[in-house]
């Protein structure tokens, strides 16, 4: 086995993953998204990767940081569509623009988003994690319609759940992207009420 070739666990604390950091993490979202975090083990992401678990530890010091990691760098697609729908000058557009990038990232890691939604040390973790929330307070602003029915968080999470389960879900598992991307584009700005 080789060994990774790049600077330890400490370019994660500063916010930059190496490349060998990179790959560590890529291989970490696969197994943890077809067994969980919990059945998930450094040895399976050291044979992942094709690398011994020692060169794991010197990337990562604990599997919690390999965590951090997968959240860190999901979250950074979410964060990168909000960015672009709070760009935009119509709050309809900005809504139609961040519903059609969410509903597109989750059908591109359609096994992930499930785990993530479902996975008990996902989901306590991001209960805790300030830039999730951080993202999602974004998230909610773009989403608001500006409604008497209250805040945006309801709708908003049930929008994300809906969106995560649909498309993991067994019985849409034959639909293809295309037909699967048109279905929660409708049902969503049905949710919204954004012109279909």
């Amino acid at each position: 086995m080789s060994s990774l070739d790049t600077a330890p666990a400490d370019s994660a604390d500063r916010g930059a993953y190496s490349p060998a950091q990179a790959r560590t993490i890529a291989a970490a979202v696969e197994l943890f998204g077809q067994h969980g975090v919990g059945g998930t083990s450094l040895q399976m992401i050291a044979d992942a990767v094709g690398v011994t678990k020692a060169a794991i530890y010197f990337q990562f010091r604990t599997k919690f940081e390999i965590v951090l990691g997968v959240a860190t760098t999901e979250l950074a697609w979410l964060e990168a569509a909000v960015d672009e729908a709070e760009a935009e000058q119509c709050d309809v557009t900005a809504r139609e623009m961040v519903l059609s990038r969410m509903i597109d990232l989750t059908i591109e890691r359609r096994g992930l988003v499930g785990m993530l939604q479902t996975d008990p040390v996902i989901v306590e973790f991001l209960a805790d994690y300030e830039p999730f929330h951080r993202v999602m307070d974004r998230l909610f602003a773009v989403l608001e319609t500006g409604d008497s029915t209250g805040t945006p968080e309801v709708p908003a999470a049930m929008l994300m759940a809906a969106i995560g389960g649909a498309a993991a879900h067994p019985l849409v598992a034959n639909f293809d992207n295309a037909t699967l991307r048109s279905h929660l584009m409708h049902l969503a700005q049905r949710l919204f009420r954004l012109p279909g």
